[in-house]
């Protein structure tokens, strides 16, 4: 047939008679006429920017949208092209029916979609340069197509054309899309003035583009690039090369800013707070979540709608392309010339929908429309759960700024309350936002699909959705008991931790005391209550699994035999297979359906915990207190939070000190008052009104050094906090002077406020920051002084041994510093502090005397006392009151005396005498204190080992970490590449075979074993449906399938005679889809328990050089985070994988053998897949550290805040700190929101993977012969696929994430443990050795590890039994090293130690530990009952206990705790002070009767009369025991029997002390003299 445009089988074709218009081909080759211009017009433009691309201008306005109306111009020009495609297609059917081709049918057709293609990228270039002129060209295209179209439609009406004609409709639709557009394009016009008008309106960009830090582009993308995450491909591509950094992901646009959002939900809040009248009401949360974000909420839930609907094309066209696959469109063509307008065969609109082809494509853009929806309304709730949790951090962190301190002291409102608040409310109703559109799309969805399956199947359809129905409640109760194992499994595992986290800390002492293994004990017995809480959860998790998986299989098996037995009209493969497609869709919604319920339930929960916390007392407003304190955020960053910085910044930094003091010094003149605070008639309390203070009447005079005294826990601390406005009122002012004038010019903000006051708490507080961070405190840095505060407080020596010095983190998370290293670190923050007043509570507490000394001399006396600030001192060191100005005596709560040094020598004889006696003896200790290791220097010790030794380690360890020391230097991309996307095979297996072999057979034989069955079910359906009456093979049978005609009963029976085999196949499915579910958890559970308990018993047992080398943190990490990841993550993540990619695999391979042409498809669309998995698991997995990485840091500022609010508040510093809270939230929501991102950005792109896949599926089956049973089956798969593939690459993704956890724990199990076994059995040690505690030391070699320098060597000494022994030496002399080779902690490489005739070294440890006892330096004491803390072994009677504590001077006050014995010791023995800790500690090593005791002298945290009945009790209570005592202070052992004098490892003097005393040369003599 020869090509012409109007066709040449007809005479007419060209002629004109009857009018120009009336030639139907003339009116389309009119139609041809605007495409052309527009294409003559833009190609050249196009080509022309194309060149000079340079001109855009260069911020990121490739990305701006400059015009108006353009989202709804890109969704007309999307649905022109859909309009265009049908246009042709009808164009190309139509010229089927004719006798030559009639180009004039297809071709303007094809043109115009040619042009609206051109149209918008045209458009797109044109807005993204901002050339609104160019527009013109678009707007005169959209008038001529206009015109041309409506000409053709008036044309087919005069022709009485109608509806049913599809031709018309089309015409008709394009001349509405084409008036639509051109309204947009005058609306452009309009508002941009381009064009027509004087002045062209002037654009902006907006602020976020403007600047280049944003760089979350989402909502500033063209419509294509948001539904299509375009815009993150150069993010996820370019992780390949290089991870990603938080620098790449930028910061937060501004509307999803939490100081943004935190404004909207406040806004809400407080409104609903103004309209209830009832002030005890609380402000409903709900509402107010509503109020600030319902709107996002809605656009998501109607995206949602869309998709679900869209969602049942599917089942609905694949019923369509099944039946009409062998209906060949072979219809009557008689009457064939007669009134057909203007010579053409046009199709009817009913037949366009039998057109298997069509409906194929329509399948293809459902899906495609669908997904793009689905992730459209996730990523919209999404971005709104971000900005949610983000407005409620900052919403609780505000109100923990107000909290009154009570409320925190009196445990109404614990740390670990807040950190819930934070790390799991928030995100309980981040998850309820993202997933509470489903609540209302889901019953919607099963409606409908009920509906269709009743259309499809009749009354049987509602027997299949019976089941279902039936069994989603049973979902539902399994869902809420799965919450409450998780719940209790929580309990369990923070208690565990809680023990480990002691056990750790505690570590020296137990095993010293040979006690790990009844403590490790207690760790097993709680894991084990949450093991059997984690099977329980492993068991409703399958249950879970296996009721998904089961209940589709059911109803389908009830749906189908009931119709077989019910209706007359035999089952055809079209309606089986949009039946079991529906099944599949409903599943879904079910299963979900009770998962949001569940957080629905939890939800509600969260919001009424966070209501009640937001309703807590907040602190008094005192008189100086009615500043706003949440001023700060409304003002913004500029507001500079300290008076004296105002004035600084004014003049410049560098001039700070002689701007600022000499200005305070001149005015105190004009000051009429000399009282900086007051209190009059005070009482105060911490709730629960008992007063903790009463009748206080005080004052602080002005620039003097005031000192508080009295006995511990008479109130010292509390009267300063009183003073802040941190205690409760009960009667009484506190009246702070006001600031001096020239103060209040600065800001006249601060004037309602008192000023910030300096304060050290007794508890020091450090910031997880730099050293230097820490004392500066948000003041500006000023070098000299930095330098003098440093030297005050002696920091020097602490700071040059930290690894960066005081650039090094330290707090909780970086390196941890010993009690007296933070205090002196808390109290340069208090000095360097420009502030008029300064608290100092007890800031010696952990110092010894020459520290205490040099800061009070250096820094209070000097540096405060010159500055003439007012200070005010805590303290217990009575030898200072002759510094002080004024003195508070203290007694019980109240205040005792005040005044002078003068005036109480005066008027109180009694008190002051008894001052003296106390003081005497501190004095005493002054002289005798020598530069003899004090604790200070032991501090450092140990920070110095710690370091010494962790790089050491750090040789060994580096490769263990993570591999990332190629990376650093190397870009190559191979080698990073290869080293980045592999997933740990290793450690994967190491899982498994931790979860036993059997289990791991079992689950991959019963899972292959179940999809296998799964198919089978489907290939039976297929044949059945498709089975003939006649009783032929089944190839045959598929063949006659389309004969339905005869209805007897022998048919009737035979298409019964399927049902049995397809029930046995449905039980076998159900059966292994049980066995499979539980398989998977079990192993999970298995596995989990291994790897604790090993991981648990390697840990107790390494040697104690483990733990001087591994952070604390670190192995906490692997029982708390990894741990919980073994437990509760991986098997669901494994479970999903392995489901997921068998579905996969089982439906390519259906659809394969159902049409093998599909394999060449396939080719192309695997080598996409891998690409797309490939870059996506590398950028998941850096995304997913950076949102791990930056959660952590906001988590500890909010822990951090809450530890140190009356620091934060007495510096005023909360302005600072919730900036800070910003950033870090922010940040987080940043990665958060990349992650989210990107897993759109897969699953975009995965769905249209699937789709492709059903398309070529779908035309594979259309052009092969197959069977339409077998189609149906084929299609069915096909569409199983898209559900699933993104599921099989996000799984990937988490487990390699997860597998990490595993690799960590892993590289634990390795270490190596201490030798218990000895070379002596465990018979032949006496029971009673050793009897007499003889000592013999030979040539003792000793050091910490085997690549690490001798720290003792060749030691020879001999002690009789029943000795006192000191032993004394400076810094690293060896002494600590001494007393831990007497329990063989230490590697003795040489020599040996005997006592009681038995070489310690071949004695098992247990044994040699456990009948020596030893008093550690810094007292330990561990959660439980006071019983457990000083006989864990339960061997001793209570008669001995008392006994003991009744030596160590603690009778009494155990006898006043409820409980006695059994009373309760909190973590860290924190609700005795310090020196009662200490003297437990002694009760515990009196308990154990055995004739050596090893005290490693502490007394620096003992006030002078603890350390007396110290002193006293062990030289009475151990007349007849060996004492071998390591002095910090050479007096105490002043009177021993024996002195050994260590230097540098060896010993340098053995003697008695009074003989070694008369050589004048003698170091021990040089010792006692240095202080004299």
């Amino acid at each position: 047939m020869a090509l012409s445009f109007c066709g040449n089988d007809r005479g007419d074709a060209y002629s004109v008679e009857k009018g120009v218009l009336d030639n139907g081909c003339f009116v389309d080759a009119l139609n041809l006429v605007p495409h052309v211009f527009l294409l003559f017009i833009t190609f050249p433009i196009l080509f022309i920017g194309w060149g000079s691309q340079s001109s855009k201008v260069q911020i990121h306005h490739n990305t701006w949208l400059h015009f108006p109306g353009h989202n709804l111009r890109w969704i007309l020009t999307f649905t022109l092209l859909f309009v265009h495609v049908c246009e042709i297609a009808e164009g190309i059917v139509s010229n089927t029916r004719m006798g030559s081709y009639h180009l004039h049918l297809f071709m303007p057709a094809l043109m115009g979609f040619i042009a609206a293609t051109t149209s918008v990228v045209y458009y797109h270039n044109i807005e993204t340069a901002n050339f609104p002129k160019l527009l013109l060209a678009l707007f005169i295209y959209w008038i001529l197509a206009f015109f041309t179209k409506m000409i053709k439609l008036w044309k087919f009406a005069e022709a009485k054309m109608g509806v049913n004609e599809l031709s018309f409709c089309i015409t008709a639709l394009l001349v509405v899309l084409y008036g639509l557009l051109m309204a947009v394009e005058i609306n452009v016009i309009r508002v941009r003035k381009y064009v027509f008008f004087a002045n062209p309106q002037r654009v902006k960009p907006p602020e976020d583009l403007q600047d280049l830090g944003v760089r979350f582009l989402q909502p500033f993308v063209n419509l294509l690039s948001k539904a299509t995450y375009w815009w993150m491909n150069p993010l996820i591509i370019g992780a390949h090369k290089r991870p990603i950094e938080l620098k790449k992901i930028g910061k937060l646009p501004i509307a999803m800013r939490a100081l943004t959002n935190y404004m909207r939900l406040k806004d809400s809040y407080e409104e609903q707070r103004q309209k209830t009248e009832d002030p005890e009401k609380s402000p409903s949360i709900w509402k107010s979540m509503y109020r600030a974000f319902g709107g996002p909420i809605l656009l998501s839930s109607t995206f949602r709608y869309m998709a679900d609907l869209l969602g049942f094309a599917g089942p609905l066209c694949i019923s369509g392309i099944v039946k009409n696959l062998h209906n060949s469109t072979d219809i009557d063509r008689t009457n064939k010339t007669a009134n057909m307008p203007f010579g053409v065969d046009f199709m009817s609109s009913t037949e366009l929908l039998k057109n298997t082809s069509v409906l194929a494509v329509l399948l293809f853009l459902a899906l495609v429309l669908q997904r793009t929806f689905l992730q459209a309304s996730y990523y919209v709730t999404i971005e709104t759960g971000i900005n949610l949790r983000g407005a409620l951090l900052a919403m609780i962190y505000n109100k923990i700024l107000r909290l009154s301190t009570s409320n925190m002291s009196m445990g109404e409102m614990t740390l670990g309350q807040i950190n819930n608040l934070v790390a799991i409310e928030t995100n309980q109703l981040m998850w309820f936002l993202f997933l509470c559109p489903n609540l209302w799309a889901m019953p919607v969805q099963i409606i409908m699909g009920v509906i269709l399956l009743y259309y499809l199947l009749g009354n049987s359809a509602l027997i299949g959705a019976g089941v279902i129905l039936l069994l989603a409640p049973v979902q539902y109760l399994i869902a809420t008991k799965l919450a409450n194992t998780q719940k209790s499994t929580l309990d369990y595992s923070t208690d565990r931790l809680k023990k480990t986290t002691e056990i750790l800390k505690g570590i020296k002492l137990l095993k010293l005391y040979a006690w790990e293994n009844i403590f490790c004990d207690r760790v097993e017995e709680t894991r084990g209550k949450e093991l059997t809480s984690l099977k329980t959860f492993a068991l409703y998790t399958s249950m879970s699994i296996f009721l998904n998986a089961a209940i589709p299989i059911a109803a389908v098996l009830a749906t189908f035999v009931t119709h077989a037995y019910i209706e007359e009209v035999r089952l055809s493969p079209d309606k089986a297979f949009a039946s079991l497609a529906l099944f599949h869709i409903l599943v879904t919604p079910l299963f979900l359906l009770s998962t949001v319920v569940r957080f629905a339930v939890k939800a509600l929960v969260s919001v009424q915990k966070l209501s009640e916390f937001l309703q807590s007392d907040e602190i008094g407003d005192d008189s100086w207190r009615n500043g706003e304190m949440y001023m700060s955020l409304e003002v913004g960053k500029k507001y500079k939070y300290h008076e004296n910085t105002k004035a600084i910044n004014r003049k410049g930094r560098y001039r700070m000190d002689n701007y600022e003091q000499p200005m305070r010094r001149q005015l105190r003149p004009t000051e009429t008052e000399d009282v900086a605070v007051e209190v009059n008639d005070g009482s105060f309390t911490w709730g629960s009104n008992l007063s903790t203070l009463t009748d206080i009447n005080i004052r602080i005079p002005t620039g003097q050094l005031t000192m508080i005294v009295g006995q511990v826990g008479c109130g010292k601390s509390s009267l300063l906090l009183a003073m802040l406005g941190e205690m409760q009122t009960i009667s009484g002012k506190v009246y702070w002077s006001k600031l001096p004038d020239y103060e209040i010019l600065f800001d006249g903000s601060i004037s309602k406020n008192r000023y910030s006051v300096a304060y050290a708490a007794q508890k020091s507080w450090l910031l997880n920051a730099t050293v230097e961070e820490n004392i500066t405190f948000g003041s500006p840095f000023n070098k000299q002084r930095y330098k003098e505060v440093i030297d005050a407080c002696s920091l020097q020596p602490d700071i040059d041994l930290l690894p960066f010095g005081d650039q090094t983190e330290i707090g909780d998370r970086g390196i941890n510093l010993s009690g007296g290293q933070r205090q002196r670190i808390c109290v340069a923050r208090a000095l360097y502090q420009n502030t008029n007043i300064v608290f100092l509570d007890d800031p010696f507490s952990a110092l010894d005397i020459h520290l205490s000394d040099h800061l009070m001399q250096e820094g209070i006396l000097k540096f405060l006392q010159d500055d003439k600030r007012t200070v005010v001192l805590v303290t217990h060191k009575l030898q200072y009151l002759i510094h002080a100005d004024w003195i508070i005596a203290m007694k019980d709560g109240s205040v005792l005396r005040e005044g002078t040094l003068k005036d109480i020598q005066t008027h109180d004889v009694e008190l002051y005498e008894h001052w003296k006696t106390l003081m005497n003896r501190q004095d005493q200790e002054l002289e005798k204190e020598t530069e003899m290791e004090s604790q200070t220097t032991l501090e450092r010790k140990t920070l110095r080992r710690a370091f010494y030794s962790r790089e050491a380690k750090n040789h060994i360890d580096d490769e263990d970490e993570e591999e990332e020391v190629e990376e650093e230097d190397d870009d190559n991309m191979s080698t990073t590449t290869s080293r980045r996307s592999k997933i740990q095979w290793k450690m994967c297996c190491r899982y498994l075979s931790s979860g036993g072999f059997l289990m791991v057979f079992l689950m991959v034989s019963s899972k292959l074993a179940k999809h296998s069955v799964m198919v089978a079910i489907d290939y039976w359906l297929a044949a059945w449906t498709s089975s003939n009456p006649h009783n032929q093979s089944l190839d045959d049978a598929f063949l006659n399938s389309t004969n339905y005609t005869q209805n007897d009963d022998t048919q009737i029976a035979q298409h019964r005679s399927y049902v049995p085999v397809f029930i046995i196949l449905c039980g076998a499915a159900i059966a292994l889809c049980l066995i499979t579910s539980l398989t998977v958890e079990f192993l999970g559970v298995a596995a989990a328990t291994n790897l604790h308990h090993n991981l648990l018993n390697k840990i107790i047992h390494a040697p104690i050089r483990f733990f001087d080398v591994t952070p604390l943190g670190q192995i906490l990490n692997r029982f708390s985070a990894d741990t919980n990841i073994i437990d509760q993550h991986i098997p669901p993540t494994l479970e999903s994988l392995t489901r997921s990619t068998l579905l996969c695999l089982s439906a390519i391979g259906v659809i394969a053998f159902v049409t093998p042409t599909f394999l060449i498809a396939l080719v192309p669309l695997s080598v996409a897949f891998y690409f797309i998995q490939k870059y996506f698991r590398v950028a998941s997995k850096d995304l997913q550290d950076l949102d791990d990485s930056t959660q952590l840091p906001l988590l500890c500022h909010f822990s951090e805040t809450a530890e140190g609010l009356t620091t934060i508040r007495a510096f005023r510093h909360e302005a600072r700190f919730k900036q800070r809270m910003l950033e870090l939230t922010d940040t987080n929501n940043t990665a958060y929101l990349f992650l989210s991102a990107a897993n759109r950005w897969l699953e975009v792109r995965t769905d249209y993977l699937g789709a492709v896949i059903v398309l070529t599926a779908a035309v594979a089956a259309i052009w092969s012969t197959s069977q339409s049973g077998l189609v149906g089956l084929g299609l069915t798969y096909a569409l199983t696929v898209t559900n699933y593939l993104n599921w099989v690459v996000r799984n990937l993704a988490d487990l390699e994430v997860q597998m990490a956890a595993v690799k960590k724990v892993n590289s634990f199990l390795s270490t190596e443990s201490e030798n218990y076994e000895g070379s002596m059995d465990f018979s032949q040690v006496p029971e009673d050795w050793p009897q007499h505690g003889e000592i013999k030391i030979h040539d003792l070699c000793v050091r910490y590890d085997s690549n690490l320098k001798p720290v003792l060597k060749q030691v020879n000494a001999h002690i009789n039994p029943g000795q006192k022994v000191g032993i004394c030496g400076r810094t690293g002399s060896g002494k600590s090293s001494l007393s831990l080779a007497f329990f063989n902690m230490v590697d003795v490489f040489e020599g040996k130690i005997v006592i009681d005739g038995i070489d310690i070294c071949k004695l098992p440890l247990q044994t040699l530990r456990s009948r020596l006892s030893i008093i550690l330096q810094d007292p330990v004491l561990f959660s439980g009952s006071i019983r457990l803390n000083l006989d864990p072994e339960r061997t001793c009677t209570d008669d001995r206990l008392w006994e003991a504590l009744e030596i160590a001077q603690l009778k009494n006050m155990v006898k006043s705790l409820p409980g006695g014995l059994d009373a309760v010791v909190t973590e860290g023995g924190e609700n005795f002070s310090v020196g009662q800790r200490q003297l437990f500690c002694l009760a515990r090593a009196f308990v154990r009767k055995s004739s050596i005791l090893i005290m490693d002298e502490a007394t620096a945290s003992i006030d002078m009369a603890t350390e007396n009945i110290l002193q006293k009790v062990v030289m009475t209570a151990f007349a007849d025991r060996t004492v071998v005592t390591i002095a910090h202070r050479v007096h105490t052992i002043l009177t021993a029997d024996l002195v050994i004098v260590m230097k540098r490892g060896s010993i340098m003097e053995y003697g008695k002390p009074e003989i070694l005393m008369e050589q004048e040369d003698s170091l021990f003599a040089s010792f006692v003299k240095a202080d004299m």
